[in-house]
């Protein structure tokens, strides 16, 4: 595993594409590939750092191309500004300082997977009690990702049923979205 090392750059924040007439009320911006490399996983990562001297902690999103990309979102541009960091909008460039945190965070657990898991077989509860914050978070992205209701449902039942079995992960996921394209960086508005 990478060393928890601070890993420093600067890089453009971009507009998402609007696909309605209403602005995006967030910027986002791609890592530059030797940051990304420097992290211990294609796929999310959790990170503490500073945004223009502010302090924040996040999740990077894999891109699907073996790097990294960051949602601002209005909250974590308002803490930035509270810290005397201006603007923060799209064409501006920031620098950051991140590492990757200790400890992953413990993920959100969709109702319906809760649910399932509940009424699961009691080594399914154990399982999910037993695997790491990332692992369970791989489990939730993998159910969430479906398209459909019904594959989603199917993904709940199949989860619970591979937990039970002791299976630690998901089968054949890929965590980088590099393969199965499952994951990418939002497209850039043009015009900035």
């Amino acid at each position: 595993m990478k060393t928890r090392s601070k890993i420093r750059f600067s890089a453009t924040l971009l507009s998402p594409r609007r696909t309605t007439a209403k602005a995006a009320s967030w910027v986002f911006l791609t890592l530059p590939k030797d940051a990304s490399g420097m992290l211990p996983s294609r796929g999310q990562v959790t990170v503490e750092g500073t945004l223009n001297a502010a302090p924040f902690t996040a999740t990077l999103q894999p891109d699907g191309e073996g790097g990294h990309w960051l949602k601002l979102d209005r909250k974590l541009r308002e803490a930035a500004a509270e810290s005397g960091t201006a603007g923060l909008n799209a064409g501006e460039v920031v620098t950051l300082e991140i590492s990757p945190v200790a400890e992953e965070p413990e993920p959100t657990v969709p109702a319906d997977l809760r649910k399932a898991l509940a009424a699961a077989a009691p080594k399914a509860r154990e399982v999910w009690t037993d695997i790491t914050p990332a692992a369970r978070r791989d489990f939730i992205h993998w159910i969430t990702s479906a398209k459909k209701a019904e594959t989603r449902a199917k993904r709940t039942a199949t989860a619970c049923d591979m937990l039970a079995k002791g299976k630690r992960r998901p089968c054949c996921f890929d965590r980088s979205g590099m393969y199965s394209k499952s994951q990418s960086c939002p497209a850039a508005e043009d015009s900035l």
